[in-house]
């Protein structure tokens, strides 16, 4: 998009997050055990929570800590993928609570390429550093 540097996050899927947005959005992510390969597991994930399966010269990124104590690990790559085309893997939960019933729901709802200044309103803010660092590495981040 004219030369401007794109990010692109995923929505959470499921009935918490259905009327939230800003703040809520975040990069593909999931959890691994410890035998395998953190590159290889942020493929899987990836895949799972898309349907496309990233390649190329990947730029590792330093670890972020969201709030929760959750580590994530994220590496950034150049890529062009439909947001259209977008296939999540899905979940089950009992819904609503203590209804007794069991609904399925999609790990991500939907998937967006953002600008930094979008991005920076869109994501998790412990990740935002995650945004500015594959900016700056790239030399397309302007210090604020």
């Amino acid at each position: 998009m004219d030369g401007q540097l794109q990010f692109f996050l995923v929505h959470p899927g499921g009935p918490f997050f259905v009327r939230k947005d800003d703040g809520h959005w975040t990069v593909p992510k999931g959890e691994f055990p410890a035998d395998e390969d953190p590159l290889d597991a942020a493929v899987r994930e990836f895949e799972e929570e898309t349907g496309y399966r990233p390649s190329g010269d990947f730029i590792p990124l330093h670890p972020v800590v969201q709030k929760g104590g959750k580590r994530i690990l994220c590496w950034g790559m150049a890529g062009d993928l439909d947001t259209a085309a977008l296939r999540s893997n899905t979940f089950e939960l009992e819904w609503p609570p203590s209804s007794g019933k069991k609904k399925v729901f999609p790990e991500v709802d939907r998937g967006g390429w953002f600008n930094m200044e979008d991005a920076q309103r869109k994501i998790k803010a412990a990740q935002i550093p995650l945004l500015e660092e594959l900016a700056g590495v790239l030399g397309m981040h302007k210090p604020g």
